[in-house]
């Protein structure tokens, strides 16, 4: 049986490093730290792919944007957020809506949130579809230690 609407959960976290630039939300954030990985490491835009590819049965972003391929270096993920729903149109489906929980002890990111929905719908998302919301680790886990941040996100879909 298939379903007109469709739900998906996204995670994804990496570490803090020196040397590299934040990237939260397609935007750059001031902070002495960014995050390890083979693209702009964006956990956030991440994790909302990965929910949007998990509702309409695609697999994950590894799949289409593997860490061993040289063309995603440094890839901006809000540029890969726009394949992704291209896929999801190409299988006949649209976003309805997403919500996105960011973990991270530091930078303070309530004041980014507005850049960072407008960005997520400039790379593709309907407009008003997107909550963004930011939490702390309160001192525990590798988040409160301020080794890495995370982001969940759960994504509906809807049949075209």
């Amino acid at each position: 049986m298939d379903c007109n609407f469709r739900v998906g959960i996204g995670y994804d976290c990496h570490q803090l490093v020196e040397g590299r630039r934040l990237i939260l939300g397609g935007m750059e954030i001031p902070f002495e730290r960014g995050l390890q990985g083979h693209s702009d490491a964006d956990v956030l835009t991440h994790a909302l792919m990965d929910a949007l590819l998990g509702a309409a049965g695609l697999g994950d972003i590894g799949e289409y944007f593997p860490d061993t391929d040289e063309s995603f270096l440094d890839a901006r993920s809000v540029d890969l957020l726009g394949k992704v729903l291209s896929f999801l149109e190409k299988d006949g489906f649209m976003p309805v809506n997403a919500d996105i929980t960011v973990a991270a002890e530091n930078p303070f990111l309530r004041p980014h949130i507005g850049q960072m929905i407008l960005n997520l719908e400039n790379g593709g998302m309907p407009v008003g579809s997107v909550n963004i919301k930011a939490t702390r680790g309160e001192g525990m886990g590798f988040v409160g230690r301020e080794e890495g941040i995370a982001a969940m996100a759960v994504a509906l879909i809807r049949r075209v």
